[in-house]
């Protein structure tokens, strides 16, 4: 049977052979670990349980996880193999967090979600559960796995077709996340409900990574969420951005991707989000270049 997972449609039969992502069949993470660094409503005073699936249906060029996200993964960094052991891992982590678990780059992966979450249930745990993904995600996935996600915390990346095809492999991508975002929106509404201590339990955040040398792609994303889906969602705009060794090793010299942001570049996005109207979400500092480096060797990354 074909991988009817994401978009891509790659026609794989991952029980013999690998598409697009390079995913087998049974499930692979890299690391299950306590997290405190996504936005605060997901963290709160303890953090949460973030469950880093190997392999990724997008493959960006400039992507903080490449050592268990491109091809050739060091097998050595795939540490769960079965959903036994990913329950065991998460049942473990989760007594030191907000009783919030994350699966991050979860597309490839989606159809092994709901055997979690029912594992987890089964064993008396029920926490808030956030699906952390790129954003090229099927609407059919989605739909299956709305009685599931509490939480929908999906990147914009790209409005530009040709932006998104030479940095991610995927032209389609401005259309197929907007279908996506459409059915988050359809599912939590534009509202993020969190507790009295401020910790999320449901709802939906947009993040969107900002680009040197792509401030146009940003002010684009940024108009199509005011414009088709609302000015009340929380979106948190990342300054983040930050080359990896083996990106500036393959790119032109002069290319803005071997740089971090501009402080001009980044002002612009950010007058832009509140002159459109937005008005719950996140800013970061520039100075957040440097802080998110996570080293897949080590069992806990970050």
């Amino acid at each position: 049977m074909s991988c009817p997972l994401c978009p891509r449609h790659c026609a794989a039969d991952r029980r013999l052979t690998l598409g697009f992502c390079q995913a087998p069949e049974t499930p692979e993470v890299s690391t299950i670990c306590r997290h405190t660094g996504e936005e605060p409503p997901l963290v709160g005073r303890n953090g949460i349980c973030n469950v880093f699936f190997a392999h990724c249906n997008l493959q960006c060029v400039y992507c903080q996880n490449h050592l268990i996200s491109h091809p050739g993964t060091d097998p050595d960094l795939i540490r769960y193999r079965s959903i036994p052991d990913i329950v065991d891992r998460i049942a473990e982590v989760l007594a030191t967090t907000e009783n919030m678990v994350g699966f991050v780059s979860p597309s490839h992966y989606a159809h092994h979600i709901p055997a979690i979450v029912e594992a987890l249930h089964s064993r008396g745990l029920h926490p808030t559960v956030v699906y952390n993904t790129g954003g090229y995600d099927s609407v059919e996935t989605l739909r299956q796995l709305e009685p599931y996600i509490d939480i929908y915390l999906p990147d914009y990346k790209y409005s530009d077709a040709t932006l998104a095809a030479q940095l991610s492999h995927a032209a389609d991508y401005p259309q197929r996340a907007a279908e996506a975002l459409t059915e988050m929106y359809r599912q939590k509404g534009s509202a993020l409900h969190v507790d009295d201590n401020g910790v999320a339990f449901g709802g939906i955040i947009v993040r969107h990574l900002v680009l040197p040398g792509a401030v146009d792609n940003s002010l684009h994303c940024l108009e199509w969420l005011a414009d088709n889906l609302s000015t009340r969602l929380h979106i948190s705009l990342m300054a983040q951005y930050f080359p990896p060794e083996e990106l500036t090793a393959t790119i032109p010299a002069d290319s803005p991707l071997r740089r971090t942001l501009k402080s001009e570049e980044y002002r612009a996005i950010v007058e832009h989000f509140h002159a459109l109207g937005f008005y719950n979400g996140w800013i970061q500092e520039l100075t957040a270049a440097a802080n998110y480096h996570p080293d897949f060797t080590r069992k806990e990354a970050f």
